[in-house]
């Protein structure tokens, strides 16, 4: 069997064992864990570079904002070029980038070098994200949220594994060379990934059209594939934008105040012990962040596969909600701030699984990577949002206002998801049904048209 080329020019399909998504889903978990460190090691670089050059940890900090924003905003551009050429050169060109960005780094001898440097991981790091979110749920129609909650996992968490290597190498051999070892090291490793990924639509996928047919019973998904220009005329997408937003800014301002509620708890620095571990309160709760951010996203995910995405968001931003005030009244005792703090970040991170699963739902398989990534945008919107946390805290006095708001956006998406979002995008499935029936129905009679001419 051949497959029609689509734009870009594809070779034809190829049969592959059921096997094969999982293979190509693991590959892009490996590909995510290699680029957490650009975000999530960070803050080890933060205090020797400021010790070496005497630059202000805020000026330094202003990489990372940097960072984070081309991270975020170019990911709609990059999601364009996989649905249009696949993931390989993009993920190739990203891996490459990762790895210049970080050795860029070792050598920067100003803030403007770092700066530069913080732009091209960024950029970087957002193609192959915005790839391999994109191609997990291309590959796993019948598995969305479970697929994209897997991969982003490997984003969540991948720097688990390294933190200590980096740490020691900083210690013994300075800053520079783990920067230079881990750049290179990284970027080579997901350089090598991109040449095994494929794109599903090189694959003859009966395989793939009966798990989209079965997924259907259990989420609805529509019939017809739309563009991205045609996505962001759609009031559902900026209904799922907005609870994006709301629930990522929520989250970040409740987790950006948890050492000033301990210090003002005096909960900072008191040991607790649970399951036989002891660790000062807030070290405890800052380590739960790591193992929780990347057990959420698949654990939502696989729930949202079952029960529906909308009733799985109710439930997880309603959680979140009431984590916050919870976390808020009874921070003071340390056992319950360190418990509490864990139910925060478990309800926070599953956004990352839930909105991309729910986007492709909604909208269809073919554009799904340039269509989740201009949702993605949501987290970079949402990070600048967080500094008006700070501005609260400083008109209020405190940080409790923080945590009010907080807590309310959860439940306020958590209402709109149910009532809202679900009404709409039922709608808009229903609207895609029959558009796509008349479409079939025309081209059935086109046909016959064509065979009776003479």
């Amino acid at each position: 069997m051949q497959s029609h080329a689509p734009a870009g020019g594809f070779m034809h399909a190829a049969t592959r064992p059921a096997s094969y998504r999982w293979m190509q889903l693991f590959m892009g978990i490996v590909c995510m864990a290699m680029i957490a460190n650009l975000q999530y090691g960070w803050t080890l670089f933060v205090n020797p570079i400021a010790d070496k050059h005497g630059w202000s940890r805020a000026a330094i900090q202003v990489a990372f904002t940097i960072f984070v924003l081309t991270e975020t905003w170019l990911v709609p551009i990059e999601g364009y070029l996989v649905d249009r050429f696949g993931p390989r050169p993009v993920v190739l060109v990203g891996g490459l980038l990762c790895g210049i960005g970080w050795v860029f780094n070792s050598f920067a001898a100003s803030l403007t070098m770092l700066y530069v440097a913080a732009a091209i991981s960024g950029v970087g790091a957002g193609a192959v994200y915005g790839t391999c979110v994109g191609n997990a749920l291309k590959w796993f129609p019948d598995r969305r949220g479970l697929a994209a909650g897997l991969t982003a996992a490997g984003f969540g968490a991948g720097s688990a594994l390294t933190i200590l290597p980096i740490t020691a190498i900083i210690k013994s051999s300075g800053y520079e060379a783990a920067f230079l070892y881990f750049g290179v090291g990284q970027g080579v490793i997901v350089m090598l990934l991109a040449m095994a990924l494929t794109d599903p639509r090189h694959v003859v996928s009966s395989l793939l059209k009966d798990k989209a047919n079965r997924a259907s019973t259990h989420v609805p998904q529509t019939r017809r594939d739309y563009a991205p220009m045609e996505v962001v005329r759609k009031p559902v997408f900026w209904v799922m934008y907005v609870m994006f937003v709301m629930v990522a800014a929520g989250g970040l301002m409740a987790t950006a105040q948890l050492a000033p509620i301990a210090k003002d708890f005096q909960i900072m620095d008191v040991p607790v012990n649970l399951l036989g571990l002891v660790l000062p309160a807030l070290t405890f709760a800052l380590t739960i962040d790591r193992v929780l951010n990347g057990i959420t996203r698949p654990f939502f995910g696989w729930v949202s596969d079952r029960i529906g995405r909308e009733l799985t968001m109710f439930i997880a931003f309603g959680l979140e909600a009431v984590g916050i005030l919870a976390l808020y009244t009874l921070g003071s005792d340390p056992v319950a701030f360190v418990i509490l703090t864990g139910i925060v970040f478990f309800a926070w991170g599953e956004i990352y699984s839930l909105f991309p699963s729910t986007c492709a739902d909604t909208f269809g398989s073919k554009y799904a990577a340039s269509n989740a990534g201009m949702l993605y945008t949501a987290k970079g919107t949402a990070a600048l949002l967080v500094p008006f946390s700070s501005l609260l805290t400083a008109a209020t006095g405190n940080w409790h206002a923080v945590f009010i708001v907080a807590s309310a956006m959860n439940a306020i998406a958590a209402i709109m998801a149910w009532f809202v979002l679900r009404p709409m995008r039922r709608a808009q499935i229903e609207r895609a049904r029959i558009e796509a029936t008349t479409l079939e129905l025309a081209n059935r009679e086109a046909g016959q048209v064509e065979r009776s001419t003479p």
